[in-house]
């Protein structure tokens, strides 16, 4: 035999093994052919289980079910219909029946979807009687959510058709089924969802069904989602968003010896029941597109904004950990902070004393001049401002900062602590020292906070040193709440120098920035914060009305509440966010309210008149 035949009969050889190899693996190994050959034979019908409910931490009843009638559609099961009558009983017309006959189909002409989601009550009662006429188009019941208050819509979230993705990437939905996409209904959407039932049925070579599949062994039955106790007291959370009417920002309230969320208020905001029925793609559309009021935007968990005076605190907290200040030592105020030799070199301040100040006072005056000086001698501490601010920084993040804290809902930002490395970067062509970014002194600067970690620092503060990562979900039954919501946190500075820090912040209502918000019979310790704003228009900065930012917690011992209120363009912190701060306390300690004069002074305060200025000078 040659050298062309042995070649010749080589290949053959491997392409006749080839071939044999691939027919038994098929055949007698792989039973992926016979298994497509059964799902052929068998029709899935699926069982949707109740959603589990929603309840506030005093059991008041925040998301429930109704019951919604799909219409769903096999379209290789399609038989001649009337199509006019069907469109008529189900208030479409033909080209919109056209578009969703294609789209059922390009899905899949052997699968269900769904035809037209969400029937009214009277649709589907008129469609059921004469369902027999409509040869593969079969009615789906399921429950959609219902919400009983208007309240909490950026907490609770909505639910909604699953996407093409969502199919690729879990198996377990199929085309038309409802998933969370937001809040407490995508955090927890497994255990809410429950676990869906099915059904086989054995179809003959017409397509029939014959009866079930193996006598219903392999059925299962639906199991329905868990119920979900939230921390949030809607009644708090409601005359929360009361309070911020016609104002942008974001209230948030926690309790500082759990961690639990008793507030989580973003505003403007939006009706839960817009997300839900047949109307809720006009709404998405409509509040998704909505750039400037961003209702659908949770500033509480995802607005970044610097501080202001209340990182004093933080400050005055790290100079005492790090011994470069003590209880006693007091710095001169020339009615602000001179930094340098230039005339744009100096930091005014507000304090209205002037002259040597002390600790205390430096605090409930919220005096700029000291805490630069605790800055400064922080970062000059060190034999490099690399290193003094590397110590400050970690010092900050012990309190939270500079990271998402880790709640359970879906979505937050991290804010920023700059460190040594940034501002390497941030100017690269000379040496940095602390005057360059003296105004982190005063929570101005590249320094950036969410209002829940303002929250957060003011807990750790009412804690005298820790804190608890907030969250939102308190119970769930059989259902273990994860460790890290119950271990406390601690931050770097010792517990021994919080009381003076907290005497200083009491000291605010006694006659500091806060006294004219203070609330007879409780003591309150908080910090008032006027932050300068600016936006850039054609590469321009533009500067904008302050926001007005307020922290506090209450009682001053054994504390049961923490808060911060972040009101944008809302002015001086003493103003409106710091009566929102104390109104808001009011109603949770004593579950009612007697400064009525401020509280209806909030309720018309209207903020809307400043956004239109921004809205004109943006476009212009």
């Amino acid at each position: 035999m040659n050298n062309k035949s042995l070649l010749i009969y080589s290949f053959l050889f491997i392409i006749s093994f080839t071939y044999i190899g691939r027919l038994f693996y098929l055949q007698i190994i792989s039973d992926k052919y016979k298994t497509r050959a059964i799902e052929n034979s068998i029709k899935k019908k699926y069982t949707y289980p109740n959603r589990g409910y929603v309840y506030d931490r005093n059991g008041e009843l925040l998301v429930a079910n109704e019951i919604s009638y799909d219409v769903m559609l096999i379209p290789r099961e399609l038989k001649k219909i009337d199509t006019l009558e069907f469109c008529k009983l189900i208030n479409i017309d033909k080209k919109d029946f056209i578009k969703k006959y294609k789209r059922a189909k390009n899905f899949s002409t052997r699968l269900p979807s769904v035809f037209l989601k969400q029937l009214s009550k009277s649709d589907y009662a008129n469609l059921q009687e004469k369902m027999h006429n409509f040869k593969g188009f079969y009615i789906q019941k399921r429950s959609i959510r219902n919400y009983p208050i208007n309240s909490a819509a950026n907490v609770l979230g909505y639910i909604s058709e699953v996407n093409q993705r969502l199919l690729k990437k879990d198996k377990y939905y199929q085309q038309g089924e409802l998933i969370g996409f937001s809040g407490i209904e995508k955090q927890y959407e497994k255990i809410l969802r429950g676990v869906k039932g099915v059904k086989r049925y054995q179809k003959d070579n017409f397509n029939r069904i014959i009866g079930s599949y193996k006598n219903g062994s392999q059925d299962t039955l639906a199991q329905i989602g868990k119920d979900v106790t939230l921390t949030l007291d809607i009644i708090l959370q409601q005359y929360g968003e009361k309070l911020m009417q016609n104002k942008r920002g974001s209230i948030v309230a926690l309790e500082p010896n759990s961690g639990e969320i008793l507030a989580l208020i973003t505003a403007p905001s939006y009706n839960p029941n817009d997300m839900v029925g047949r109307k809720r793609s006009v709404y998405s559309t409509k509040y998704m597109k909505d750039q400037i009021n961003k209702p659908m935007y949770d500033r509480g968990l995802k607005a970044e904004y610097a501080p202001g005076s209340p990182f004093k605190i933080v400050n005055a907290l790290i100079g005492l950990q790090e011994e470069t200040i003590t209880t006693n030592s007091n710095f001169v105020c020339h009615h602000g902070y001179r930094y340098g030799n230039r005339i744009n070199e100096f930091m005014r301040c507000h304090c209205g004393t002037g002259g040597r100040v002390g600790f205390t006072k430096a605090i409930y005056n919220s005096c700029n001049a000291y805490f630069s000086n605790v800055y400064r001698g922080i970062i000059e501490k060190y034999d490099s401002p690399n290193k003094g601010l590397d110590i400050w920084n970690k010092h900050a993040k012990s309190f939270g900062f500079g990271n998402y804290l880790g709640v359970d809902l879906p979505v937050g930002n991290a804010g920023l602590i700059p460190d040594g490395k940034f501002y390497d970067g941030w100017y690269p062509t000379f040496r940095w020292r602390a005057v360059t970014t003296i105004s982190n002194a005063i929570g101005q600067g590249q320094v950036l906070t969410t209002p829940i970690q303002l929250a957060n620092m003011t807990a750790a503060v009412a804690n005298r040193g820790f804190y608890y990562t907030p969250h939102i979900v308190k119970n769930i039954k059989d259902v273990t709440i994860d460790s890290k919501f119950t271990t406390p946190i601690k931050t770097s500075v010792d517990t021994k120098y919080f009381e003076p820090v907290i005497e200083g912040m009491f000291q605010v209502f006694e006659k500091g920035t806060g006294r004219s918000s203070k609330v007879k019979g409780i003591d309150i310790c908080g910090k008032t914060g006027t932050v300068e704003n600016f936006i850039k228009i054609n590469n321009e900065k533009v500067s904008l009305a302050d926001h007005s930012i307020f922290i506090a917690f209450a009682p001053k011992d054994k504390p049961k509440i923490a808060i911060a209120v972040i009101i944008e363009n809302g002015g001086f912190g003493s103003t409106i966010a710091a009566p929102i701060a104390t109104l808001m306390i009011e109603k949770y300690l004593n579950k009612s309210i007697k400064r009525k004069h401020i509280e209806e002074r909030i309720y018309n305060i209207s903020l809307q008149e400043e956004y239109d200025k921004q809205l004109i000078k943006i476009e212009d």
